[in-house]
């Protein structure tokens, strides 16, 4: 049943994203954490595969962020604090105000958290649905956000295999990449195609 609610979903969007009238972006939010991790590692067949004991941390930088699906500009946020209702208000404002520039109406899809759906954004949605409104997959299905994609993405580039001293220096490494997918690029436009 729910592969068939996937086939389902994954036909409205590639509908949306067709649809000249309208501009289809996707939302997510992320972690990075301060101790790096390992993607690969080639070990000789005779020595025993080595234990990498990870910095007992739980430090790690949010980010907000969505990509416009028809050309992969990237648009992000850094959250200081947890994710939450008023956190998502304000990115979702901040996204309204630099994605509804064209004619086209921005549809945002994103996942079921709570703090998508909230009360304390509620009103601020219904009167922007006309030309900015989300779109919920369902529910346990991050494989049909393409943002999840970019998340992937950058983690291979920016933190893998890398020792960071302090939490700063992955938020420069992660913003430097972003910076470099502000601007509509291919990287994310093949990345995050729905065919």
């Amino acid at each position: 049943m729910r592969i068939w609610n996937g086939r389902r979903r994954i036909k409205k969007l590639q509908g949306l994203s067709l649809d000249p009238a309208i501009d289809l972006w996707a939302m997510d939010e992320v972690h990075f954490q301060q101790h790096g991790s390992r993607c690969r590692m080639w070990v000789p067949p005779e020595t025993k595969d080595p234990v990498l004991l990870h910095q007992p941390t739980r430090k790690s930088v949010g980010y907000y962020g969505a990509v416009r699906l028809r050309d992969g500009r990237f648009f992000f946020r850094q959250e200081t604090g947890k994710f939450n209702a008023l956190t998502c208000w304000e990115f979702l404002q901040e996204l309204c105000a630099s994605s509804t520039r064209s004619a086209r109406q921005v549809v945002v899809i994103t996942d079921n958290a709570r703090y998508h759906h909230a009360q304390l954004h509620r009103d601020w949605r219904q009167q922007k649905a006309e030309r900015f409104r989300l779109d919920f997959l369902p529910p346990y299905s991050p494989e049909l956000n393409p943002t999840e994609r970019v998340w992937k993405l950058t983690r291979r580039l920016c933190v893998h295999n890398r020792y960071f001293t302090s939490l700063s220096d992955v938020a420069v490494a992660v913003e430097t990449e972003f910076k470099n997918w502000t601007k509509p690029n291919n990287t994310l436009r093949r990345l995050c195609a729905i065919t």
